[in-house]
């Protein structure tokens, strides 16, 4: 009916069967007539309404300007107008024109009338489209118009060939009219096609374009991804860094992302916390419902229950009751926050994408299942030779089609997925740190600062994760269902089989998983336990060297590898296991089903179709059920991130309402009988507090320790719930809390805070706050950057920079919570004359001044006493001691401290003249003394370089000066050992080479060829599946017999199961070689480790070490194989592939070279951006985290001084800066997964087409198999590239762990020199003009020191810091070596003796006692080489015995890590301890000035002076007193000897030594008192 009508509009025949039946098909004319034109009109008038729209709506753009490519399209396009009327007047013309003949009675079909007004209309609707689309914003081009132009070229190629046909087969053009105007629309319209593919920029969005380059990109570049070429090649060309990547487009900018978030958040918190407290109602409700229910029931049960008695009822109710309330409690806990709202909140604002990436998803899934339906025809057309060849290339151009469709939806929606995680992370990320800002203190309480920044990094992440992968839990079971549908259609019933084994498998791996997991965790313990260790042995790495212990810990820490070598050696056959399970799983699926399918019926044939449509369905299969399990378990780790989110973003925020600025007030702080508690309901801290503040004036505020004076500072910044009155506060706010809070910015972003520089105002707030001396130090002046926590400044440092942020900022009240605690009592002074006191920078501001100090009360103009939180007194310094209360006790507890201080500040007072804050600047380095200057000044040195590149410096006045000169040299001699270096660019070959040396080449050798067979056996198994499928052909209407069909079928699964069997024995194999290889390379390393001098580890930051043993070690004993494994699979996949294709198909060996270089060249261009994109991701996500614990602990000050909205705006920025590496890295794989995707769909299409070509020759069996290959080769390919990228990645480790284990070593441990049993007998020391550096290239530390001690002579060693005393003491135990020079003991050459026979033969008691965890008898013994009695002797001479033997293990009581559960002295005395035990004739005694307290210095020194009168004894002091019965001082300067006799005699000599003992109050007398 149709039909009929459609010919009477053509006025020819609109479909015959014959036209296709023929070699040479074409379509009727009536069909390219109206369907082929249609098709592309009907898709442009359906997107025309959109594009029209913009031209009625007010657009910002530009419409003046008119690009060049904008002129020439809308001209094509007029001429194709011109073309359509032309069209219209020549059918006119004929059917109405005068002409010569005759006129003729036919008149032309409607068709030629209706076509050109079509087209005219069509063109006159496109010139108002592309006006429409330049008024768009933002838009380049338009993706509707493209594909409309791209429809209309397509379908107009069927009448251009029909067109030509006709004319050669009739050697003349019929109708030249009608023929040129075709071919002339033809050409515009190729030529509109090219036009709308080219982006077309607007003159100012150029800036953006080169900012960010996606922004025009036109629509083909913006499916392939080809806007990311210049990205590539850059990081092809050299290696990326932060200032490469481009700027973020608006809508992924954290800023847009995180207002939508919070717009729909608002709304669904809202009115889950309605739903939470009506929820809360109702369970009060029913709680009084119960208590009214009750008598009721009683009631009742007196006249029912006739024999049960009372009280059991009662009872029972009790106990029902008592359960409820239990149940209620936990409960309670549980649900006490407003939940599930968060996922709506996530749809709600990123609804556009999902549906977007749906969409796509649900296209790819169904264009996934076309390829194994086009491939059933492409074989059904091989087996029937009398079938036209133009049906077989139909097939392959379809192959391709699909498949490049489905490349292009596929990655769409994986890059829209993978945007969409990065998004949903921001938005967590932003919300939480917004949130954290305006967080009550409650909530505050319960997450540690720790778990909030979990929040942020974990938890965000999880969602991420998830959110990548979400749409699988729709498309997976789509794609299942699909499947089995499909599979049923080809196999019947017995598919089911297949499907069994299938879901057979799930348990079986889940079972392995969990099995795994307990070995992980095993294994952490292991490692933690080995890190432990390993972190001490860095830590005390001076100690072990100086005892010569290293040995004993290196034994340790093997055995532990051992342990945890074993439990990796059984997870990894565990692994191999699960490997051989799922290699034979589609070996299996595909036996149980053809062996159920020829098994169940004789008339049931397996035919090539069948077979390979069916492993081709198997494939698609296994995906999602691989995948839905890991899905499922993502989704409910999420499940409990998501709860911790909402709990969090949920809570309480800090009222905003506690603290009033009503400016009817005249006073500047006033709080009127005000009650304040930290939480709702807890009993309030300060009690009816009434205050009132003129402005002005300088309050302290007074009060015992923990009477709340702090509190009360909290109450005024509004952080402390209000139970009952109300604060009034005049005008802006500055705080400086107790703990300074510094950022990690440089001093000068510390003290502006965000207020603009003003160079006069910085200048006064420095001077006043006594920075200056502070920034003469630190090397770059006021830029100098300060590290996290403010690491690299001392603790008043940091209080004087705490205060100088409050001075600069020129608020009207200053709270100020002890800022004078930190300080010196001088530097106290200072600061209260110059900034806070009645002359300060500050007098007329408002100050309230939490203090302890008693000095400064007597300048405040009004002082306030706290106690128990209550206001006791108010009023002027003279009438509070006047009327004897609280103040007055108070002014004596703290007066009698203050005067032991201020007799000792009056001495102090003359040095501070010349040296300004001297003390201040000794604590810079508390721990100066208990270092030895050796690591002080390679430390100092270290740190003086890294300030040069970014950073920091604290100098000690003594020693800055020599130091400073030095600098300039230890550039040359050390700029390399900071940084650390990172790998950039390709990875060489010999890395390589040493990791297969260390799994040995046997190994190697082995596990390929194991692994290599396997695939030999899998392409066997396809082969003979081939020749199985030709059976069909031969057995055609016969019986098939039995044996032959068990034959089939039993060599099909015996091929099956070796595949797994090889694949078994290559995991295993590898497993063991792995682990072996882990064995070498740990040992290596740690062996290295402890054979390094001192030098470098007082140069290498311990952390970094620390990494090569973790992270290092973990990559190459768990990533490395993996990833080994899975690149040879899929290389040897790939490469049986192509063997498979070219076996098939010979042809396809020409496609090969050319296929395998593009491949070549994407994959390098990919691995080295990839790589550096990853590493920036890394680095630029710490500084999230780490400005995000910064707030957090800097809350109060950020509230105070009412900074949130510029924190959350840095924030922004700091995730912002992240986006942009991340961004980039998804792009990255989606351009590389496109390229690789259009190799693989080539590698089928040719495959197909090869078939075509010789399919005389080949049998259907062996084409099915060749395409099904080819059809999975894409994703292997896929796999290859992120294999080589990962394992390039991971096989740096091996290098960093190499670089490790060939450090240069210090001498040898033991020489064969060995030196005499008993040496030294007599202790004899003798110095020749030593000289020593500590490393080339730097001073000489010592210039030439020549002394000769004799037995038992006990010398003192003194001189300033860094007069080289700990060198000398360095230079006998060979922990640095001479320059020039030489040291004899008894006669030997020391530098000729093994170092542990050196060191063990001496003894030392460091300055620091170090200890180790571990037994108190392995500290002491490590060697296991005295007997138990000899251990108590030594402990009872070093007044340990009764402590010991009061623990109740005795020698084996456990030391914590460092000794932590021994107190200082206790430690002290276990040197001791040591030292009695090793009996040595020479004892260098490093004087402790640690926290020992008296009376244990006055132990340590008795036993000294009785214990080892026998031997030599050389004390380094620095304290005088305790070297005043030496028999001779020494007494070294600048690193030579200045004078060298006893003590009596240098008094006398009114030298050195006479100064220096006169600063410390020592005369004459004294010594002869001695």
């Amino acid at each position: 009916m149709c039909a009929a009508a459609l010919e009477e509009y053509c006025g020819s025949i609109f479909w015959n069967a014959s036209y296709l039946n023929r070699e040479d098909p074409d379509l009727p004319v009536c069909v390219e007539q109206t369907v082929l034109v249609w098709i592309p009109l009907g898709f442009l008038w359906l997107c025309a309404p959109r594009h029209l729209m913009s031209l009625f709506r007010r657009t910002q753009v530009n419409t003046g300007h008119l690009s060049k490519l904008y002129l020439c399209k809308q001209l094509v396009v007029s001429m194709l107008l011109m073309t359509a009327i032309a069209a219209l007047a020549v059918t006119l013309g004929e059917d109405y024109g005068p002409s010569k003949d005759p006129p003729s009675t036919v008149k032309h079909p409607a068709v030629y009338y209706a076509n050109p007004v079509l087209y005219t209309v069509t063109w006159i609707l496109l010139l108002l489209c592309q006006e429409g689309v330049r008024r768009r914003e933002g838009a380049v081009d338009s993706t509707t118009l493209f594909v409309f132009w791209l429809l209309l070229v397509l379908c107009d190629v069927f009448p251009f060939q029909t067109f030509l046909r006709e004319a050669l087969k009739l050697g003349e053009i019929t109708d030249v009219p009608r023929f040129c105007l075709f071919y002339i629309s033809f050409g515009l319209e190729l030529i509109a096609l090219i036009l709308s593919a080219v982006a077309d920029i607007p003159l100012e969005a150029k800036e953006l374009v080169r900012k960010n380059p996606e922004a025009g990109a036109a629509f083909l570049s913006r499916i392939t991804f080809n806007w990311f070429n210049s990205m590539v090649l850059k990081g092809y060309k050299q290696p990326l860094v932060q200032e490469d990547m481009w700027e973020l487009s608006e809508a992924d900018g954290t800023a847009y992302i995180n207002q939508r978030f919070q717009h729909f958040m608002e709304s669904d918190l809202g009115a889950a916390r309605v739903r939470f407290q009506n929820r809360l109602k109702k369970k009060c409700v029913e709680r009084g419902d119960k208590a009214q229910e009750e008598p009721f029931q009683n009631g009742l049960s007196n006249g029912l229950g006739k024999g049960v008695s009372q009280d059991v009822l009662m009872m029972g109710e009790k106990g029902k009751k008592e359960d409820e309330k239990k149940k209620e409690k936990k409960k309670k806990k549980e649900e006490e926050y407003p939940n599930s709202w968060m996922i709506t909140t996530i749809y709600k604002t990123f609804k556009g994408i999902l549906i977007e990436s749906a969409f796509f998803k649900l296209l790819q899934d169904l264009l996934s299942f076309a390829s194994p339906q086009l491939l059933k025809l492409m074989i059904s057309y091989t087996q029937d030779t009398s079938r036209y060849t133009w049906e077989g290339y139909l097939y392959a151009v379809l192959l391709l089609v699909v498949a490049i469709l489905q490349s292009l939806f596929l990655q769409q929606y994986f890059q829209r997925c993978f945007v969409l995680g990065m998004k949903v992370r921001t938005a967590i990320m932003a919300a939480v740190y917004k949130k954290a800002l305006v967080v009550s203190n409650e909530a505050r309480k319960e997450s540690t600062v720790g778990e909030t920044v979990n929040l942020m990094s974990a938890d965000a992440q999880r969602f991420n994760d998830v959110t990548n992968f979400i749409h699988l839990l729709w498309s997976c079971p789509l794609q299942i269902i699909l499947s089995i549908v499909f599979l049923w259609l080809e196999l019947g019933p017995s598919v089911l089989a297949g499907l069994a084994v299938m879901v057979l498998m799930v348990p079986v791996n889940g079972l392995l998983a969990a099995k795994a997991r307990n070995f992980q965790i095993e294994n952490m313990k292991f490692k933690d336990k080995r890190l432990k260790i390993m972190n001490e042995i860095l830590n005390g790495i001076k100690i072990l060297k100086l005892y010569a212990w290293e040995p004993s810990f290196q034994a340790q820490v093997e055995d532990i590898r051992g342990q945890e070598l074993h439990v990796m050696r059984k997870f990894a056959y565990l692994t191999s296991v699960s490997t051989f399970i799922f290699s034979c799983a589609p070996a299996l699926v595909s036996l149980a089903t053809f062996a159920v399918f020829v098994g169940v019926s004789p008339s049931n044939v397996l035919t090539a179709e069948k077979a390979f449509t069916s492993i081709s369905l198997f494939n698609i299969l296994r995906f999602p059920l691989a995948m839905l399990p890991m899905l499922i378990a993502a989704i409910v780790q999420t499940t409990v991130s998501r709860k911790r989110l909402e709990k969090f973003l949920g809570g309480e925020d800090l009222e905003s309402d506690i603290v009033r600025h009503d400016t009817s007030f005249n006073s500047a702080v006033s709080i009127c009988d005000g009650s304040f508690a930290w939480e709702k309901e807890a009993e309030p801290l300060l009690k009816n507090v009434s205050l009132d503040i003129k402005p002005g004036r300088l309050v302290a505020v007074v009060g015992a320790v923990g009477s709340g004076k702090s509190s009360l500072m909290s109450a005024l910044l509004g952080e402390m719930h209000s139970i009952k009155g109300f604060i009034n506060i005049l005008g802006s706010l500055a705080f400086v809390p107790q703990q300074a809070w510094i950022q990690n910015a440089t001093l000068r972003d510390n003290i502006l805070f965000g207020s603009p520089h003003e160079e006069r105002r910085f200048q006064e707030v420095i001077q006043a706050c006594a920075l200056a001396p502070d920034l003469e130090l630190l090397p770059g002046g006021d830029l100098t950057e300060i590290g996290e926590k403010g690491i690299n400044l001392s603790g008043g440092q940091k209080q004087r920079v705490s205060l100088a942020r409050a001075a600069y900022s020129q608020a009207d009240i200053y709270l100020l919570d002890d800022p004078l605690s930190a300080v010196d009592s001088h530097v106290g002074k200072h600061l209260f004359d110059k900034v806070i006191g009645p002359n300060g920078l500050l007098k007329d501001r408002t100050r309230i001044l939490v203090t302890h100090g008693v000095s400064f009360l007597p300048y405040v103009d009004e002082i306030v006493v706290l106690v128990d939180g209550v206001v006791s007194e108010v009023g002027t310094y003279n009438s509070l001691r006047a009327s004897k209360g609280a103040f007055s006790e108070f002014l004596d507890t703290y007066a009698k401290e203050q005067s032991n201080r201020t007799h000792s500040d009056s001495d102090l007072c003359q040095d501070i003249a010349d040296v300004e804050l001297i003390p201040e600047r000794e604590d810079t380095q508390p721990d100066s003394p208990l270092e030895d200057t050796v690591s002080v000044t390679l430390k100092r040195e270290s740190s003086i370089r890294r300030s040069q590149r970014k950073g920091s410096v604290r100098l000690r006045k003594t020693s800055s000066i020599r130091k400073l000169e030095d600098v300039d040299q230890s550039k040359k001699g050390q700029r390399l050992i900071e940084k650390e270096t990172m790998e950039t660019g390709q990875v060489k070959f010999s890395v390589y080479l040493q990791y297969m040396r260390a799994i040995g080449w046997g190994y190697a050798a082995m596990v390929f060829l194991f692994y290599f067979t396997q695939n030999i056996a899998f392409i066997g198994q396809n082969l003979w599946l081939s020749d199985w499928t030709n059976d069909a052909v031969e057995y055609y209407n016969i019986t098939y017999p039995n044996w032959k069909r068990d034959t089939r079928v039993g060599v099909f699964g015996a091929l099956g199961v070796a595949q797994g069997i090889f694949v078994f024995l290559g995991t295993l194999l590898m497993a063991n070689a792995s682990v072996a290889a882990s064995r070498i390379l740990h040992t290596r390393l740690l062996n290295n480790i402890l054979r390094v001098p001192m030098v470098f580890f007082d140069t290498t930051p311990i952390g970094r070490v620390v990494n090569r043993f973790a992270k290092d070690i973990f990559t190459v004993d768990e990533a490395i194989p993996q990833s080994l494994r899975s690149w040879l699979m899929c290389l040897l996949g790939v490469l049986g592939t192509l063997f498979v294709i070219c076996l098939a198909t010979p042809f396809f060996t020409i496609i090969i070279i050319p296929l395998a270089l593009v491949y070549y060249f994407v994959q390098r261009f990919y691995v080295a951006s990839s790589r550096q994109l990853r590493r920036l991701d890394s680095v630029s996500r710490s500084p999230i985290y780490s400005h995000f614990s910064e707030t957090v602990s800097g809350l109060s000050v950020i509230r105070a001084y009412g900074h949130q909205e510029r924190f959350l705006k840095h924030n922004e920025i700091t995730i912002d800066e992240n986006l942009k590496s991340v961004y980039p890295w998804i792009v990255s794989n989606r351009w590389l997964a496109i390229r690789l995707e259009f190799l693989g769909n080539l590698v089928v299409f040719f495959a197909s087409l090869f078939a075509v070509i010789s399919r005389k020759s080949l049998n259907s069996g062996l084409v099915g198999m060749s395409i099904s290959y080819a059809l999975n080769v894409t994703q292997t390919l896929n796999w290859l590239v992120r294999m080589t990228s990962e394992l390039e990645t991971n096989i740096v480790a091996v290098e960093r762990v190499s670089e490790y284990s060939e450090l240069e070593n210090e001498a040898k441990w033991v020489t064969d020199t060995r030196p005499p049993e008993k040496w030294p007998t007599a202790g004899r020391l003798q110095f020749e003009n030593y000289m020593v550096r500590y490393r080339p290239g730097l001073d000489l530390v010592l210039h030439g020191i020549t002394c000769a001690i004799d037995s038992t002579e006990k010398i003192g060693i003194v001189g300033r810091t860094g007069a080289g005393k700990s060198s000398l003491t360095n230079c006998l135990f060979r922990i640095i070596e001479a320059a020039e020079g030489r040291i004899l003991i008894d006669d030997i050459d020391i530098s000729t003796v093994g170092l542990h026979d050196l060191r063990n033969r001496l003894t030392i008691i460091p300055q620091d006692p170090v200890l180790f965890s571990g037994t108190l008898r392995m500290n002491l013994d490590p060697f296991d080489k005295f007997s138990d009695e000899d251990i108590w002797r030594a402990l009872e001479l070093s007044h340990l015995k009764d402590y010991v033997a009061g623990l109740q293990e005795g020698l084996q009581h456990e030391v914590s890590e460092g000794g932590e559960n021994l107190s200082v002295g206790q430690r002290q005395l276990l040197c001791l301890a040591r030292a009695l035990l090793r009996k040595s004739r020479i004892l260098i005694l490093d004087e402790a000035t640690a926290a020992v307290d008296l009376e244990t210095d006055d132990l340590i020194q008795n036993t000294i002076r009785k214990e080892f009168s026998h031997c030599t004894v050389l004390t380094i002091a620095h304290r005088l007193n305790s070297v005043m019965d030496s028999s001779r001082i020494m007494v070294l300067d600048a690193g030579k000897i200045v004078e060298f006799d006893s003590p009596s005699n240098l008094l006398s000599k009114q030298g050195h030594f006479f100064a220096m003992a006169k600063d410390a109050g020592i005369t004459l007398e004294d010594i002869t008192a001695l």
